[in-house]
């Protein structure tokens, strides 16, 4: 049997391992990469050689996930990059790059309809999206970019904001939705492309993408430091690039490279997830279950403090100061706090300041009303009550949005005969 080699004869890293979520496939082991401090490279635009070289200096921290192989910033800071003031472009004019978007733009127009709706992340200079206006003139052009720099073109709507996939999915009804070069900015372009797809199973919605970022392949194997500064905070390789999509629920149509290797590029299409919405919809009926609770429980604790009732909480800690929290049993109203728990007695609940006080309390000033706040144990707690011969009238436990009594209405917490 062979023995491992270890780093096959690579100097030894000192702490190697960083626990950061990768932005590709949320992994969360990585390991350096590349340091520098530079300013930025591609907003910047110094108009002298003081304002150059005064230039803000940001750290470039990169480490790869070792999970699919991504590499990216982990010091980076959306906030530090002044997309809203400075168009972010790409200047290549070149025949060969001039023939990859060329090509781009037709192979997303072979897949769309005669009348389509085009929304494109990240317009830039608007020249991708004009072009493809001009191939589809009866269809409806979008374009969404934070940079305050008007872009005009007859027939498409520029919209100096970002793209928000909850809103504008359902808003525009997409047919196709273009990113190009901009997940590579992006502090969780994994996210985004979740995002997009949770909305677009909230809404049916099943549009083609065509998202394009760079691809640092050749990086890896020529050893090149060029393509790493502060704006491009995700570096895609080609399995990154596979996993980030697959781990968003899209169905894949291709991915291809181009510009010899420095670019990766896919089509793809949402593919609806009916367990993502399903999970969704118990989430919203929690939510309006828990909102109905609150409003009845404070309303059956404010006819219990009008009719004069006394009434004493069991537990001031944990689940009880989470539901005393909650349900705001205020000291003033509900000073009684009492807790079988010896480690406990004479601290006050977190929040709501009551002092707790040893179960035995309640032999010495019995109250009308024992509220438990963690159902689940009102069994044991009921038969402490009884061992120590604690008077009550009622014991209330919350079930179904309501306070109800443990003793006489039905529940699932099993009281005893």
């Amino acid at each position: 049997m062979t023995k491992p080699t270890g780093n096959a004869g690579l100097p030894p890293l000192s702490n190697p391992a960083h626990s950061v979520a990768c932005p590709a496939c949320s992994h969360n082991v990585a390991v350096p990469f590349f340091r520098s401090t530079q300013p930025l490279a591609t907003l910047a635009f110094p108009d002298t050689v003081e304002e150059a070289e005064s230039l803000a200096r940001h750290r470039l921290d990169f480490v790869r996930c070792v999970g699919c192989g991504h590499v990216f910033n982990q010091r980076f800071s959306y906030g530090r990059v002044p997309y809203a003031k400075k168009p972010n472009l790409m200047f290549n004019r070149s025949r060969n790059w001039s023939s990859f978007i060329r090509q781009a733009r037709d192979t997303i127009l072979s897949r769309l309809p005669s009348t389509p709706t085009v929304v494109e992340i990240g317009y830039g200079d608007g020249s991708f999206l004009a072009a493809m206006a001009d191939g589809r003139p009866e269809g409806r052009c979008i374009g969404f970019d934070p940079h305050e720099v008007p872009v005009h073109h007859a027939g498409i709507t520029f919209r100096a904001e970002l793209f928000d996939p909850m809103v504008h999915i359902e808003e525009l009804q997409p047919d196709v939705v273009i990113s190009r070069h901009v997940l590579e900015h992006l502090t969780s372009p994994l996210s985004f492309l979740q995002r997009m797809s949770f909305a677009c199973s909230l809404t049916g919605q099943s549009p083609l993408l065509y998202l394009e970022v760079p691809c640092i392949d050749n990086l890896l194997t020529s050893g090149r430091t060029v393509d790493l500064y502060y704006e491009h905070s995700s570096q895609f390789t080609t399995r990154s690039f596979t996993t980030m999509l697959t781990r968003s629920g899209l169905a894949i149509e291709t991915i291809e490279h181009g510009y010899g290797g420095e670019v990766i590029y896919a089509l793809a299409r949402v593919a609806p997830s009916p367990d993502s919405v399903a999970i969704a919809e118990e989430a919203a009926r929690y939510v309006a279950v828990t909102r109905r609770a609150k409003r009845t429980i404070g309303r059956q604790l404010d006819a219990l403090c009008a009719a004069g009732k006394t009434l004493a909480i069991w537990g001031g800690t944990g689940k009880s100061a989470a539901f005393i929290n909650h349900y705001g049993l205020d000291r003033r109203r509900f000073p009684m706090v009492v807790d079988s728990d010896p480690d406990k007695v004479d601290t006050h609940v977190p929040g709501a300041g009551q002092q707790i006080r040893f179960r035995d309390a309640l032999l010495e000033t019995p109250h009308d009303i024992i509220l438990i706040p963690p159902q689940w144990r009102a069994v044991d707690i009921l038969q402490e009550i009884r061992s120590v011969g604690i008077r009550f009238e009622q014991i209330l436990i919350e079930h179904d949005g309501r306070l109800i009594d443990f003793l006489a209405e039905p529940h699932p917490y099993r009281a005893p005969d």
